[in-house]
């Protein structure tokens, strides 16, 4: 197999096609990665999720026409499309092949946890119908097609809003299953939340969404945007009273694009009672002077669809530069290969492994997430003892590879030694593995 010597961070972020974007996708978002894209020790991938859309959207022009208008507001808010990874989900056919493979080591109980699964069973159980009414295999296979998009790049951090860090964690397991099974292939994502502005609220002070009709697209004009402000929802005090800012949703949209100095600003004028006209009035004008100068770029894009078209045909051909190699890794792995290298390939894998000791980590049917310890030959050398999240679990192994003699004190019972292994047998090993991260830190550099 092969590894990512890359030393740049992955970070990707996919927007569903069923809309046109709003000030919650700008936000929390577009905004963010764009400015990650203009790291160099940052890598981005962003794709515009078409697959996803088939789920929640029936009509075509829609999906046709929210595909344009998301990549024309990735690319007029400064998204540079030769500079990152800009691709059209559909567009890359290993993707769902991937799907498949993860939906092979994927329990059916994890997926019956989904949060968009259970409130549909909840909604059908408080209607009296039948759990499963209405719920299409896609809503229910929804987190192993987003866990696809994630894993097929080796995503380092995957920035969401809160709801969406389930989805993640279930990214972690399918590639933890995966790799527990078929070797250490699958890059383990994080989730990073920006807690200012991972829920924008909306019009009526609900999470800005497309579900509940209550967003500011991010391109409307002038006019139409000071219209919206003026109707987000406030409470009944008059001018002169002083106000809260705590659960004002006309206070966290103003945050969300405000410096810290302009926050403190509001924060003072909502004490000093400001009435709500002229508190609308602030966040309008705030909103236009960063969104005003991207307009023009906007309307050119919709404009010249084909331009768009090109772009996003680009950016696939560079995504299925690692996309294509990597599914044949993948394909050879679980065993679709040519029948004729079935020995030769068995022999090459047993060689692979034999090469160093390795960790393997998994989660069991409890819930929990362990991790061992394995010699070449497969022998447990350390084993742990359950982990409440496959985050602490890794942490518990770089920790391993660290510093063994510090790590395994600080673990204590929560690891145990294999059946007949003495600790300066896997001191030993644990020296090997950070010997081999070392090699690899040196050909990096």
């Amino acid at each position: 197999m092969t590894t990512d010597h890359s030393q740049r961070t992955r970070v990707l972020t996919g927007i569903t096609t069923t809309g046109t974007p709003h000030l919650g996708n700008y936000v929390g978002a577009i905004r963010p990665t764009v400015q990650a894209s203009r790291n160099p020790a940052t890598q981005g991938f962003y794709f515009l999720a078409d697959y996803h859309a088939l789920i929640k959207c029936d009509d075509p022009a829609r999906i046709q026409r929210s595909t344009l208008e998301i990549a024309a507001s990735w690319i007029a808010a400064g998204l540079d499309p030769d500079g990152v990874m800009f691709y059209r989900q559909s567009d890359i056919p290993e993707i769902p092949e991937l799907t498949w493979f993860l939906t092979c080591v994927t329990g059916k109980g994890l997926l019956n946890r989904a949060h968009a699964y259970k409130a549909s069973v909840d909604k059908n159980n408080l209607a009296g119908n039948d759990p499963d009414a209405d719920v299409t295999a896609g809503l229910f296979m929804y987190p192993v097609l987003m866990g696809a998009d994630i894993l097929m790049f080796k995503a380092h951090k995957v920035p969401v809003g809160r709801d969406q860090i389930q989805h993640i964690e279930m990214a972690r397991d399918m590639a933890s299953s995966f790799n527990h099974l078929y070797g250490e292939y699958l890059v383990l994502p994080e989730a990073v939340i920006e807690e200012s502005v991972a829920l924008l609220p909306g019009l009526d002070g609900r999470k800005m969404s497309k579900s509940y009709d209550n967003t500011i697209p991010l391109f409307a004009s002038s006019a139409q945007l000071k219209k919206l402000i003026s109707g987000i929802v406030t409470d009944s005090r008059a001018p002169g009273e002083a106000k809260d800012t705590e659960g004002s949703a006309l206070f966290q949209i103003y945050q969300a694009f405000a410096s810290a100095e302009e926050t403190a600003s509001l924060a003072k004028a909502y004490a000093d009672g400001i009435g709500w006209g002229d508190a609308k009035q602030i966040l309008f004008e705030r909103i236009d002077r960063e969104v005003a100068p991207m307009r023009a770029k906007y309307e050119e894009l919709i404009n010249n669809p084909a331009t768009v078209d090109a772009i996003l045909l680009k950016g696939a051909a560079k995504a299925r530069e690692l996309a294509t190699p990597f599914i044949k890794e993948l394909r050879h792995a679980v065993g679709l290969r040519a029948l004729a290298s079935a020995a030769s390939s068995q022999g090459h894998a047993k060689t692979a492994r034999a090469a160093s000791p390795s960790f393997k980590q998994y989660r069991e049917q409890d819930g929990q997430f362990y991790f061992k310890l394995v010699d070449p030959q497969g022998r447990v050398l350390l084993q742990s003892l359950g982990f409440g999240s496959p985050k602490d679990a890794g942490m518990a192994i770089a920790q391993l590879q660290q510093d063994d003699a510090k790590a395994l004190a600080a673990l204590g019972a929560q690891v145990t030694l294999g059946e007949g292994v003495s600790a300066a047998k896997v001191a030993e090993a644990l020296g090997t593995l950070r010997a081999e991260l070392a090699e690899k830190a040196k050909t990096k550099a």
